[in-house]
This record gives structure tokens, C-alpha cells and sequence, in this order.
């Protein structure tokens, strides 16, 4: 179903449990999230990255509420390749939402008057989710998206429970700070300096909420890294994306009563576990 307005790791005030031991009954719901999906650089794919694709049953199976696009959806904003989008995540039962990356935005007004406006809210089973666009000020959450941010965050954080939060870039990267040895696909449009630090981190690290950031610039290429996981205090951050081949991942959370968990899929392996959990790549 399309809906768009627009590993196995517990977090650390969770027990860790082998993900064999936990039946999907028990799970209140889960969702996917997955980055750069339209794949490898300069091919002209149909929809989506074919091996994503490959893996809609196994999402369906998982019995997916729900997915989240985070950026890079499209190699260029076209009518025909948003068409093409479309057609294929028809064949997903979850709905979709689209968290835009500057690919994306290539035609921001085409895909304005087809999705909607390109951040937003919504609530789901007392969790908050929050879809955020750094394309509009070079990567900084400025302006009337701020003002959205901190009206969402005081008016329905103290009703709920987690706090889901989905953008393109890896906002939490600079060159200067813990997270400078990741390897982005692209900085492109980023500001010599952004806001992430100074008024988005502070909003949420102040919260009694749990915080799970995604974001989905990774997986193009050699260059970059196909996936990232830091945790601290209340915050969590993971990234994670598609197109180089090896490597090639999404991720699937899994939003229990009293935990969450994630897992780490693999797109390219027999095994969709193959490339571990979350845990074994924890920044240190």
C-alpha cells in the first residue's frame, strides 16, 4: 500500500535476547526503514533497487505497518521515474512515507504537488513519528520546519511513548566530531556549519522519550559506508542504504511492549542475517 504525505541489537536499557527466541507475535508492530534506494549510481532502474525489491515478500511476511524511504528515492524528481515509484510499492502491504533527499529534490515542486509537503508528523500506537527535510536549508532544520519541530515536540512528546524521527542526510556527522570517520555518500549542499548540535540534538536530548534518528545517505558505493549505529543517553542514531552490492542492507525494527529491536537485513546473501547486528558496529 502507498502512503506517502509527501542485525539485532536491543538498546541499552533493553535485555538483549537472540532474535530466535523472539516470535513475531510478540512484537506490537514493525516497520522498515530503508536508504538510497534507488540503488547504484547511473543505473536507470525501474522503481526501485531490484534486490530491494526482491525482498517485498520478506517485508510483507514480517507483517510491516509500515515503511520509511529515507532519501535518494529517485536518481532525478521525474514524473516518470515517481511513477515508477509508485507502481512498485503497490506491491508492498505497508504504508509508505518518504523522508526526501537531495536526488529528490531535484524537482521539488513536481514532487510537492504529488506527495505533499515534505515534513510532517503523525502518531501510531502512542509513538511519535517525525519525517524532517534538510534539503530546504543545507542540512539545517531552520525556520518554519523549526518552529514545526519544537511545536510538535511540546505539544505531543509528554503523550508519547517512543519518538521516531527519519531525514535523507546523516545530520549527526561532522568533520570535527566522533562521527567525522563515517563515509557518506555526499555532503552536497551541506553548509560549512548546520544546526544539528546547537537546536535539533538539544530538543530531543532534553526529553524523558526514547529517540531513534534514521537517516539513509550510505550504501551507494565503494566510498561510502553501507551502515552506521551509535547510542547514547536517550538518542540513537542509524543509518543505513543501497547500490554498491556487497553490503547492500535495510532495516527492520521491531517495536515491542517493553523493547525494541532491530534487524540488519541483508539484500545481496542467502542468509538476510548475514551481516551481524547493530551492536558489532557501535562507534566507539
Amino acid at each position: 500500500m502507498i502512503l506517502v504525505v509527501v542485525g539485532i541489537f536491543l538498546v541499552s536499557s533493553c535485555k538483549k535476547e537472540d532474535d530466535s527466541l523472539v516470535p513475531i507475535q510478540e512484537t506490537s508492530y514493525n516497520f522498515f526503514v530503508a536508504g538510497h534506494t534507488y540503488g547504484q549510481p547511473g543505473v536507470d532502474n525501474k522503481g526501485l533497487h531490484p534486490p530491494f525489491q526482491d525482498k517485498f515478500d520478506f517485508i510483507n511476511q514480517r507483517q510491516a505497518k509500515m515503511g520509511f524511504l529515507t532519501g535518494d528515492i529517485v536518481p532525478v524528481g521525474t514524473e516518470k521515474n515517481w511513477n515508477e515509484v509508485d507502481s512498485v510499492l503497490k506491491f508492498l502491504d505497508a504504508d509508505v512515507y518518504f523522508a526526501v533527499g537531495n536526488h529528490d529534490m531535484s524537482d521539488r515542486q513536481l514532487f510537492e504537488n504529488r506527495y505533499g509537503i515534505t515534513y510532517f508528523d503523525f502518531s501510531f500506537e502512542d509513538d511519535l513519528f517525525i519525517i524532517l527535510d534538510p534539503n530546504i536549508d543545507e542540512w539545517n532544520i531552520s525556520g518554519a520546519q523549526l518552529e514545526f519541530l519544537k511545536n510538535v515536540l511540546n505539544s505531543k512528546a509528554n503523550v508519547s511513548r517512543n519518538i521516531f524521527v527519519f531525514f535523507h542526510q546523516l545530520l549527526w556527522w561532522d568533520r570535527h566530531n566522533k562521527y567525522r570517520n563515517v563515509r557518506l555518500n555526499s555532503t552536497e549542499g551541506r553548509a560549512d556549519s548546520i544546526n544539528f548540535w546547537t537546536e535539533v540534538e538539544p530538543l530531543f536530548h532534553k526529553l524523558p522519550n526514547n529517540v531513534y534518528m534514521f537517516a539513509g545517505d550510505l550504501g551507494a558505493g565503494s566510498w561510502s559506508d553501507n551502515f552506521m549505529y551509535d547510542h547514547y543517553d536517550n538518542i540513537t542514531f542509524i543509518a543505513s542504504g543501497m547500490g554498491e552490492g556487497n553490503g547492500d542492507n535495510f532495516v527492520i525494527v521491531k517495536v515491542g511492549k517493553e523493547n525494541i529491536s532491530f534487524e540488519l537485513i541483508a539484500l545481496n546473501e542467502n542468509e538476510v542475517h548475514s551481516l551481524g547486528d547493530f551492536k558489532d558496529y557501535m562507534l566507539p
